[in-house]
């Protein structure tokens, strides 16, 4: 199998929802995947015998241009390699928000709830990240069925998941049925956890949906961590209450 990048003019998720059902259904291509992050809109395709003829197809039929090919020793972007920090930015100032809003209600209450204040953060973690998914609702579906194990099999589970990592939210910050919210919640992270981990294993160089479209973050060893985090809390707060 090989890879092949090639440089476009899709400019967001909408864009590329309008060229995938042609790459989806192109037989000669194994799997794919479209970097919006960067100005060069870099489209990588892997599979056997792909001609560039029929990519150019898809894209014209989709009012769409294929531009020049990345050559395999062509750096996508000039720029230098970025740091982890610099990197994960917007994800550690989201997550550091959310730990000092969490601290001010514990300092506030007079007293340290391990269980209060983790129902309060995971209450806050999908709400806010929520948001940014609704933000460009179909490049996260996009990006999230290029790992997701359900959304690669329903394209609906996609567009239905921020509305529930927002229902969780509010269950968390309300206390509603604290036993089902965290059930729900350890279920959808194990399962998101097999999905990274796959993606992980097979080295793939793809987006993490996790902050939507918005941030352009690579899915690292990172988003194993944060899902894993989640399920822990999870099956913790879980046990303290059956």
């Amino acid at each position: 199998m090989s890879t092949t990048k090639f440089k476009t003019n899709l400019n967001c998720g909408s864009c590329v929802s309008k060229v995938k059902p042609a790459l989806d259904a192109d037989p000669m291509i194994e799997n794919w995947s479209v970097d919006t992050g960067t100005p060069a809109k870099i489209l990588t395709v892997a599979g056997e015998s792909i001609s560039r003829e029929s990519l150019v197809q898809h894209f014209d039929q989709a009012g769409f241009r294929l531009l020049d090919e990345v050559p395999a020793a062509q750096p996508e972007t000039n720029n230098a390699p970025t740091s982890f920090l610099k990197t994960y930015r917007p994800l550690l100032l989201v997550l550091g928000y959310l730990l000092g809003v969490v601290g001010i209600v514990e300092v506030m209450s007079g007293s340290l709830d391990g269980m209060r204040a983790m129902q309060n953060f995971m209450g806050g973690f999908f709400v806010v990240f929520s948001f940014f998914k609704m933000l460009d609702l179909t490049g996260f579906v996009n990006s999230f069925q290029s790992y997701d194990i359900l959304a690669k099999k329903s394209r609906g589970f996609g567009y239905l998941y921020p509305f529930i990592e927002l229902g969780l939210g509010v269950a968390y910050l309300t206390g509603l049925l604290p036993i089902v919210t965290n059930a729900i919640t350890l279920v959808i992270m194990l399962i998101g956890i097999l999905g990274v981990s796959q993606a992980l294993l097979a080295k793939r160089k793809i987006q993490c949906a996790c902050l939507g479209t918005v941030f352009n973050l690579p899915m690292s060893k990172v988003t194993f961590i944060e899902d894993g985090l989640m399920a822990i809390m999870a099956g913790v707060m879980l046990l303290q209450l059956i």
